[in-house]
């Protein structure tokens, strides 16, 4: 059995708080005590999930997003942190740390779609190039095949695609870096106006979802879990998925 700051700490090895943004919230945020034998990987920590992670007997979610996000002012059963003191399941979560850390989200984002020669932009966004040039809806169809997404939209900049500049999750106000760097920036959510003003750059734009972009992390942090704690059982969730429906 591990502790939840064993494990909390190898994450922070992973993703370094410092990388952090000001604002967000990364950490062990919920510490019950329990020694550890399982974790379950997600993107979030819904009600679904905890009830998942309690089946499968784990004592600790490791998750991308924050379960507590805003300060709290009270608790109660609507929270997902009343959740897991109630199961007795400790959480940690490594946000904007994990999108910039090397290997971090845009990183695996990037290895997805087999893109080469990839640098960093912006901090926490990845560029690369495409093996072949292709148009933007081609492109947005390779990231929809790539990523298992659906509801895939993009917005044509006029020129053909092979320099992509890739954000996990909300990364659409980042067109103006990524303007002269690529052909084309590949996010999880572009805003109408950023849409608009990146076309306007000549920059395609590809809005794939906030949950598809970032979900490529999932597998390689349970695997990196598994070859730093030999005894520990790690394993994917199968309840975490997006929040949306497309017709």
């Amino acid at each position: 059995m591990y502790t939840v700051e064993e494990i909390a700490a190898f994450v922070e090895e992973l993703a370094p708080p410092q990388l952090a943004e000001k604002w967000d919230n990364v950490g062990a945020l919920v510490r019950c005590g329990a020694p550890v034998e399982k974790v379950l990987v997600s993107l979030d920590i819904t009600r679904a999930v905890i009830e998942e992670a309690a089946g499968r007997g784990c004592g600790l979610i490791l998750s991308h997003h924050p379960v507590i996000f805003h300060p709290l002012r009270q608790i109660s059963p609507t929270d997902p942190a009343f959740h897991l003191v109630q199961k007795n399941i400790s959480a940690v979560c490594a946000h904007t740390s994990l999108d910039a850390a090397v290997g971090g989200v845009s990183d695996a984002l990037a290895q997805q779609l087999g893109l080469q020669e990839v640098v960093s932009f912006a901090g926490c966004g990845r560029v690369g190039r495409l093996c072949q040039e292709m148009s933007c809806e081609a492109f947005a169809r390779l990231c929809e095949k790539a990523l298992g997404a659906k509801g895939v939209s993009f917005c044509d900049g006029g020129r053909p695609v092979r320099r992509v500049a890739v954000i996990g999750g909300a990364g659409g106000d980042f067109f103006p870096q990524a303007a002269p760097l690529a052909d084309c920036l590949l996010t999880g959510e572009v805003g109408h106006h950023d849409a608009l003003d990146a076309r306007a750059l000549g920059l395609s734009t590809v809005a794939a979802g906030h949950f598809y972009t970032e979900r490529p992390i999932l597998p390689i942090l349970a695997e990196k879990l598994r070859a730093r704690f030999s005894e520990l059982t790690v394993e994917l969730s199968g309840e975490d998925r997006s929040p949306f429906c497309t017709l």
